[in-house]
């Protein structure tokens, strides 16, 4: 059942940075990303109260809230990253240095957790990242692409913050339920993301969009 799970998370990934992409055309990244995350909060908690654990936020012990709310830190940071980078950059080239974080994901994940790196795994991750390095080649002949390497720097911290969201989540999930864990970190990104556009003075421009 877990590799249908992250199947769809993969679909509906693909799907995010597509929509993204479009939504964002003369929208702050920063704004965009706060946005977006009231909508994922809602589903988030829905899914909480449908799932009927509404009632175990008070039992999490303060370990899990510590690693819940790191994880949120880290999910916010990647996301932040993420959306600015694809402001900034051609699609085809963010979303897979983004996606690269599965290669520091497995390399965090057998030195932090301690689990298995076989042969067949190593090799694995030095084919994502060989893949990674080919999708990312430098197009020519793009007219209206400005130069810069920011894009690329963002879509790098996309990237390392997407690996420690899904460490710190690993360690903070344990013995708690699935849908509680997504709606608690999705809260800590959701004030996050609007701390960022108030910092940022952007908030008078939610009127123009």
């Amino acid at each position: 059942m877990w590799i249908l799970y992250a199947f769809a998370s993969a679909f509906f990934a693909g799907v995010t940075a597509v929509l993204a992409k479009l939504g964002m055309e003369g929208v702050n990244s920063h704004l965009a990303t706060a946005l977006r995350t009231i909508v994922v909060a809602l589903f988030g908690w829905a899914m909480v109260w449908v799932a009927g654990s509404s009632g175990a936020v008070g039992a999490l012990e303060l370990r899990s809230w510590l690693f819940l709310i790191l994880s949120g830190l880290a999910t916010g940071g990647s996301w932040l990253c993420y959306f600015r980078a694809l402001q900034l950059g051609d699609i085809n080239k963010v979303v897979p240095i983004d996606k690269s974080s599965t290669v520091l994901t497995i390399l965090l994940s057998a030195l932090l957790l301690g689990e298995n790196m076989g042969l067949t795994r190593g090799l694995g991750v030095v084919l994502i990242a060989a893949g990674t390095l080919l999708m990312i080649e430098k197009k020519t002949g793009e007219p209206g692409k400005p130069e810069g390497t920011a894009w690329l720097w963002y879509a790098l911290g996309s990237a390392v913050f997407a690996s420690l969201t899904a460490i710190l989540g690993k360690v903070g999930i344990s013995g708690v339920e699935s849908n509680l864990g997504t709606a608690i970190r999705t809260g800590v990104v959701l004030v996050m993301s609007w701390v960022m556009v108030f910092v940022a003075g952007k908030q008078p421009t939610l009127k123009a969009i």
